[in-house]
């Protein structure tokens, strides 16, 4: 007997513990990607290495974070690529006109930024009601406004990026909270005066305000989500949708704000791209934006069914998948084994969650 609940209890112990590793798998599997690179990559584990995986991660962590309240309500939104593209295009462009006629870097910024953010509430309200009133499938409704704001945005750049934007842009855009000349200067927010530029090399830059951005957005999502009413029906619609129709949830209309968030977040997304760029630049074709923030969604744990999924898992899916395509072009690999890591790891997220799905 005694040797009996002696096995019970190691198959239990065992049990946990392979749970543990299965809950917590994409955690372990970015510190190992990190010990891999720290001996592969030179300079992977420097600070500026760091500081530039998560600048380049902001646009990513934005459409992640679009994503992942979508495919909670067991839907998919294809088309946030291509509305970011066209918010950068658009807001690009209003700052462009209204710079080359004389109005001020900041109003041109402004204005160009908020016309930006509020045109591209139009796509996502546009889906909202094409899924949510005439039950067309997300996949098609989506794909469609895929075509449309790519149509429209080649129409208004004529195929090129915008230019000859206020430089004032990427100042701000790449801007960091500290800068630190050794044994010379130290100044918040603007390079110290009088660094001169074959010296700028020695420039120590900490906490880019990308960072400061993405921790802001990210954290109201998490609140939203985690600790809210409309998070709680966003859950109740994904996990049952006739279920919360007889709790009393307007499915329809809360459906409708999921779409405009998301586009919203894309919008955003796109806005912060010509800060960080200084051009309004269209989403090419083989950029796979949304393909790459729905993996991060799935890889973070969230299910393609619904009912499952967390900003904060949506975070490290994202951080996994950039510190994969940094690690490997930091060690010289070729980029396109980058499309065959996410191909594995994505296949390995999906089985995870059919055998263990309950623990996310």
């Amino acid at each position: 007997m005694i040797l009996e609940n002696s096995e019970i209890s190691g198959r239990i112990d065992l049990q946990k513990k392979i749970e543990a590793v299965a809950k917590y798998w994409s955690l372990i599997f970015i510190a190992l990607l990190m010990i891999i690179f720290s001996f592969t990559g030179k300079g992977f584990l420097s600070l500026s290495n760091f500081q530039n995986i998560v600048h380049l991660s902001t646009v990513f962590l934005l459409l992640a974070g679009a994503e992942t309240f979508v495919i909670i309500t067991g839907g998919i939104d294809l088309s946030i690529g291509f509305i970011m593209g066209f918010s950068s295009v658009f807001s690009a462009k209003i700052i462009q006109v209204m710079y080359s006629g004389g109005a001020s870097e900041m109003v041109s910024i402004v204005v160009g930024s908020i016309s930006g953010l509020i045109l591209s509430l139009i796509p996502g309200i546009v889906n909202g009601i094409l899924i949510a009133k005439y039950r067309v499938p997300p996949f098609i409704a989506t794909l469609g406004m895929w075509g449309i704001t790519n149509g429209i945005t080649l129409k208004i750049c004529q195929g090129f990026p915008i230019s000859s934007l206020p430089p004032k842009l990427v100042e701000i855009g790449n801007s960091y909270l500290l800068y630190i000349m050794p044994h010379k200067a130290m100044s918040f927010f603007r390079i110290p005066p009088g660094v001169a530029d074959e010296n700028i090399r020695n420039l120590i830059r900490i906490f880019p305000s990308s960072l400061f951005f993405s921790i802001t957005v990210l954290t109201i999502l998490w609140h939203l989500l985690k600790n809210t009413k409309f998070g709680q029906h966003t859950y109740a619609i994904g996990g049952n949708m006739d279920a919360a129709i007889r709790a009393g949830i307007n499915v329809k209309r809360h459906l409708i704000y999921i779409y405009t968030l998301s586009a919203f977040l894309s919008g955003l997304a796109g806005v912060f791209n010509v800060f960080q760029t200084g051009i309004g630049n269209f989403t090419p074709y083989n950029a796979m934006y949304e393909l790459f923030a729905i993996a991060a969604v799935v890889i973070g744990g969230a299910s393609l069914m619904g009912g499952k999924g967390s900003i904060i898992g949506s975070i490290l899916g994202v951080l996994l998948l950039k510190i994969l395509e940094n690690g490997l072009q930091i060690s010289g690999i070729e980029p396109f084994y980058r499309f065959i890591a996410v191909g594995i790891i994505l296949i390995i997220a999906v089985i995870i969650d059919q055998l263990f799905p309950d623990l996310f």
